[in-house]
């Protein structure tokens, strides 16, 4: 992930939209998207995330993104503070990382 800029973002439950992690790969200094599609899994708690809690999302120039809401979102989140974590396979290696900040349902 590039930097450790804090997400701060506030959802409606309502509401269906991307939540997007600035995320990037390099190899050999350049940026490249990963074949496999990004897992998010969103805790109330900083605990690590189970292989149940992870959901696919996609890749969307640097970002990684899925689509969250009650009108055909990947998962309706309840209202509450969410702590988002973001893993995705690159070869061998297969980061895990808890994104900073928060993402605030109401």
């Amino acid at each position: 992930m590039d930097g450790d800029q804090a997400m701060e973002m506030n959802l409606s439950a309502l509401s269906t939209e991307y939540v997007r992690v600035t995320a990037t790969t390099r190899a050999a200094g350049s940026v490249i998207t990963p074949a496999a599609p990004p897992r998010f899994a969103f805790l109330p708690t900083a605990t690590s995330p189970t292989e149940e809690d992870w959901l696919l999302g996609e890749w969307s120039d640097r970002w990684a993104r899925i689509l969250i809401g009650p009108e055909g979102g990947t998962a309706v989140l309840e209202p509450g503070d969410h702590h988002v974590w973001l893993s995705w396979t690159a070869g061998a290696e297969t980061p895990v990382y808890r994104c900073p900040g928060l993402l605030r349902v109401y």
